[in-house]
């Protein structure tokens, strides 16, 4: 199975910047891994909401599009909201 998003580049990183990521409605996450700088994105929330009910998303290839070029990944970690269950963060590791 394939799953692909749409993601935005930040440029910063820390608790600060992914809070202001949250508050503009995007949920903060990072590729890294493959002997590469890691990149720090966000990602659409229904986009990620969709693809989290999917079944087998953590054995899935994923394919992120990132100013137009395609990274191969697979979900490493999602965190969730204690109360609301919703995700905060998703780390990727790229293959």
């Amino acid at each position: 199975m394939e799953i692909t998003f749409n993601a935005q580049k930040r440029e910063k990183a820390g608790k600060g910047a992914a809070r202001a990521c949250r508050r503009e409605g995007r949920v903060p996450a990072v590729i890294y891994g493959g002997k590469q700088e890691p990149v720090m994105i966000s990602l659409h929330p229904v986009e990620l909401e969709k693809a989290l009910n999917t079944a087998g998303f953590y054995q899935a290839d994923i394919k992120i599009v990132l100013d137009g070029k395609t990274i191969s990944a697979v979900c490493q970690d999602v965190q969730f909201h204690p109360v609301s269950d919703m995700p905060i963060h998703v780390d990727f590791l790229r293959k």
